[in-house]
C-alpha cells in the first residue's frame, strides 16, 4: 500500500503528469519539461514518490554507444499510488478551490469597503482606521 507523504503543489504537479496517462512511463527529463520544475526539485520528489510506494522505477537496457545517449530511468504509478494520487490531488484541487473562494470573498470584501470608503463614508478600510468624511 502506498504511504501517505506530504503533498504539496509541485508534487501534485508531478503527478498530475503522471495522472493523464497513469499507465505511461516517465523518464526526469521528460517530467521537467512538462512540470517546468528543475532537475534538483524533481528528482528528490521522484525518490520520494518511490520510497513512499507510489511509483515504481526501471532503468531502460540499450547500448548507450548505439543510442548515443545515457540509460534513462522511467517511472510509472503504482497501482496503489495511482488511487492514493488520485485521491489526494482531488483533496488538494478541493483545499485549493475553498482557500481561492474565501480569497476572492476577502477580495471582494476589501473592494466593498474601498469602494464605500470612496463615497466619503466612516467604514473602515481593509488596510486602516475609518476615513473620516472629507467635509468635516
Amino acid at each position: 500500500m502506498a504511504e501517505n507523504l506530504r503533498l504539496t503543489t509541485t508534487v501534485a504537479a508531478v503527478l498530475a503528469v503522471f495522472l493523464e496517462d497513469p499507465q505511461a512511463p516517465h523518464y526526469g527529463f521528460d517530467l521537467t519539461r512538462a512540470t517546468g520544475q528543475p532537475s534538483g526539485t524533481m528528482y528528490p520528489i521522484l525518490l520520494r514518490l518511490e520510497r513512499a510506494g507510489w511509483l515504481e522505477a526501471h532503468w531502460e537496457e540499450i547500448d548507450e554507444a548505439v543510442a548515443e545517449r545515457p540509460a534513462r530511468r522511467y517511472y510509472r504509478l503504482t497501482p496503489d499510488g495511482l488511487a492514493t494520487a488520485c485521491s489526494q490531488v482531488a483533496a488538494l484541487r478541493k483545499q485549493l478551490g475553498r482557500a481561492s473562494k474565501a480569497q476572492r470573498s476577502r477580495l471582494h470584501g476589501e473592494v466593498s469597503l474601498l469602494s464605500d470608503n470612496a463615497a466619503g463614508s466612516m467604514v473602515p478600510t481593509a488596510s486602516g482606521p475609518p476615513l473620516a468624511d472629507a467635509a468635516t
